[in-house]
């Protein structure tokens, strides 16, 4: 309710000074022939390169620009974007190549660029002010600031004329200029923009005291509420469009795993919508069915048309979803999307040195590309070019009926199998999805179902093998922190799952990347991301809280202590820096992270990536197992109860805090194994305890292999009674210990499991 006034009142403040304006045309455009670069051109964010060469004054967000702003008594233009969003390019070649556009810019405003990625905190302070206003956001974020910084105007697209209902860009500017430069409307805007600082500033950093206990019928909660959004029919819990939301599918089956017994019902209730969803997505357009790897979201209800946006941050959520799902009900075709996903991360997305990139753009040039030709449409990018197919092409690159097996499995015809498509970018083109089983592509053409999958791997390959040669969307290729750390965890556990020894060798690699490229040994900081060098920008919460639990997923799946202690060390690093002793809670920037920052903010919600605060509380109840810690033990606590209240307000929007929960009020098991590590009876027991573990059959789990003298030395600085802990006549031996009191130990896997259940 607080919330909600708190907004009412903005939109009110906001609504006393915008209702004065009136709409305009603007004039003839040109547009910019001069190369001469701006003030982006020395940035590293391939986002701010790409504006580098635009006639629009840019500055990178810094000192320069805010005080040229405040000496110029000028207001700050903040646009806000990154390198692979559709509507940011429309924007660019519209309205920032255009000469006059830039000539209005330059003259009444200080434009500032960010990328939203390499500045998520900027990013995070300005959208909630534009959602606020607006009641909605999207990027590119156009966002009007005093010189002070603080908010008076903003929304997301401008088209380069006025439309019905939408003012046009160069209207927009003119209209703010002319108010800024007129003393009554001046004292308007300046007197809004402290409203609205104050009250985002109390939207953003405001969080109860502890004092709530923890409450396990949230979960119940949030199951129920997530039948009554679920579609039924093609998985999702949402009209279009659809985004994957990875959490959603991770909270619902660890509810199924750790409430089998005391639920069942409402637990299997969650296990089917969460396969049901993985099933739609994995057969929809928005998996790539040749290559690997997930588009950004659907623009229709049955993930038949994607947005054809890949980025990391999904790609390394799903693969775990789908990892997950395959430990649930051991479909191998669970097994086969996580596997043709993690070989395309490695096969597109990972840097020679092991660092994996940022993301692939949704655009591209058609396969007929021609910079000299003179159709204008061969020469520009369009939407899903690298991706869909014309049937003339299929027909012409497939031999025989080889077209009809796979024109029936995936949908393909001669008029092109886009029924969605509001802005005509598919004409007569194909996405491929797969409109038909494998037992009804079989029984239609009359074979065995192994001819069948053999012709259709027959035809994918020769079709992934012409797509390579086209032109490859834009990639953008610098490393953040946060989104390796996600990556890592998804090897880790693609290692611990499938057993192959490249994934954990991958994982292995992008941790040691970090730690050269992305880590201050001596100041103890991360760094945000890395283009042939590192930014400039320090870490923030969440890049720390991804990479702790990829660290924690790397120790469980290779049990190399110097993960560990490095998980610990950065542990202590958001304790100090980050996490709230007064309130729980973790802020979003170290307290002198940027002197210009407004607010310091909290992200709370469970988006599309996890919130760094519901994923550091997890990993502090981790950790704490595996060093008797109780100070992360307390402050992990204190964090669940400051959210109960927020949580029993929309328990679906914190779905990562709600399995943080549940492994918070599971009694702890620590599970010691003595033995080789590559002894056939360790490897037994460690796949037992990781089939358990990844399901979260027992959410509240740490693993320890005593694998020589050297470990147990090690080891028993945290636990002293791993001194006892040793191998039994030869054997493996698996002991398993709670409250420091240890069973006998077992040295069959069988054993072990029925000891654990």
């Amino acid at each position: 309710m607080v919330e909600n006034i708190l907004l009412i009142k903005i939109l009110i403040i906001t609504a006393v000074f915008w209702a004065t304006f009136a709409f305009a045309l603007p004039g003839d455009q040109h547009y910019n022939d001069n190369k001469k670069p701006n003030h982006l051109i020395n940035e590293k964010s391939p986002y701010l390169l790409q504006h580098a060469f635009n006639p629009v004054n840019w500055y990178p967000w810094g000192d320069e620009a805010i005080l040229i702003a405040k000496q110029e008594d000028k207001p700050i233009l903040l646009s806000i974007g990154y390198s692979t969003c559709h509507w940011c390019h429309v924007m660019e070649k519209e309205s920032f190549t255009n000469i006059k556009t830039a000539e209005i810019m330059n003259k009444n405003f200080i434009c500032i660029k960010v990328d939203r990625e390499e500045r998520p905190d900027i990013d995070k302070i300005y959208i909630t002010a534009v959602s606020a206003l607006t009641g909605s956001a999207g990027w590119p974020l156009n966002v009007f600031l005093t010189p002070d910084l603080k908010p008076f105007f903003g929304g997301s697209y401008f088209p380069p004329e006025s439309r019905p209902g939408m003012i046009s860009w160069i209207d927009l500017l003119q209209k703010i200029a002319a108010a800024w430069n007129d003393p009554e409307q001046r004292k308007k805007i300046t007197s809004s923009a402290e409203s609205l600082a104050g009250t985002i500033s109390q939207y953003l950093s405001s969080q109860p005291a502890a004092k709530e206990a923890l409450d396990s019928k949230l979960s119940d909660r949030a199951v129920d509420a997530f039948k009554s959004s679920f579609d039924e029919f093609s998985g999702g819990f949402s009209d279009a469009p659809k985004f994957p939301s990875p959490g959603n599918q991770n909270f619902l089956l660890s509810y199924s795993a750790t409430h089998l017994n005391s639920d069942k019902n409402r637990a299997k209730e969650a296990k089917n919508m969460a396969l049901t969803t993985l099933y739609a997505i994995a057969n929809g357009g928005i998996y790539d069915h040749l290559g690997g790897g997930f588009h950004r979201y659907s623009t229709d209800e049955n993930w038949h048309v994607p947005h054809f946006e890949k980025m990391l941050y999904d790609n390394a959520q799903l693969i775990i979803n789908y990892l997950q799902a395959y430990q649930h009900n051991g479909d191998s075709f669970f097994k086969s999307v996580a596997r043709e996903t993690i070989e395309y991360v490695l096969r597109d997305m990972t840097h020679p040195k092991g660092g994996f990139y940022s993301a692939e753009d949704a655009d591209s040039f058609p396969a007929d590309f021609d910079q000299a030709a003179e159709s204008k449409k061969s020469k520009e990018k369009a939407e899903g070019a690298f991706y869909t197919w014309t049937f003339k092409e299929v027909q012409r690159l497939l031999p025989g009926t080889l077209v009809e097996v796979l024109a029936y499995r995936y949908g393909l015809s001669p008029e092109g199998n886009v029924k969605y498509d509001p802005f005509n970018e598919f004409k007569g083109d194909n996405i491929l999805w797969k409109a038909h089983t494998l037992d009804d592509t079989a029984q239609k053409f009359n074979q065995p179902l192994k001819d069948i999958l053999q012709r259709l791997k027959e035809g994918e390959k020769i079709l992934f093998n012409v797509r390579k040669k086209r032109p490859r969307p834009h990639l953008d290729d610098k490393v953040i922190t946060s989104w390796n750390g996600l990556m890592i965890s998804a090897m880790a556990r693609g290692y611990q799952i499938l057993g192959t020894e490249s994934y954990l060798l991958s994982a292995k690699r992008a941790a040691k990347f970090i730690q050269s490229h992305l880590y201050n040994p001596e100041k103890k900081q991360l760094y945000r991301s890395w283009r042939d060098d590192r930014t400039k920008v320090l870490g923030v919460a969440s890049d720390y809280a991804f990479l702790i639990q990829g660290l924690i997923d790397l120790y469980e799946s290779d049990f190399d202590l110097k993960w560990l202690d490095w998980a610990m060390e950065l542990a202590d690093v958001q304790l100090n820096r980050f996490y709230d002793a007064r309130h729980g809670g973790f802020f979003m920037t170290e307290a002198n992270h940027d002197k210009h920052l407004i607010v310091r903010v909290k992200e709370e919600y469970d988006n599309v990536i996890p919130a760094a605060g519901s994923v550091s509380t997890l990993n502090f109840i981790r950790l704490s197992g595996y060093a008797d810690r109780s100070d992360l033990k307390t402050a992990a606590e204190k964090t669940l109860k400051s959210f109960v209240p927020k949580m029993r307000q929309n328990p679906t929007a914190f779905t990562q805090m709600l399995v943080t929960m549940n492994s918070a009020q599971a009694k702890p098991v620590q599970i010691i194994i003595a033995g080789q590590a590559n002894d056939g009876g360790t490897r037994d027991m460690l796949k037992k305890i990781r089939t358990m573990s990844v399901i979260g059959s027992i959410p509240s789990m740490t693993i320890f292999l005593v694998n020589n003298e050297k470990d147990r030395t090690r080891l028993k600085k945290r636990f002293s009674f791993i001194e006892s802990i040793t191998q039994k006549q030869g054997k493996t031996a698996a002991y398993v210990c709670q409250d420091f009191s240890c069973s006998q130990p077992v040295t069959d896997a069988n054993m072990l499991q029925n000891l654990l259940k």
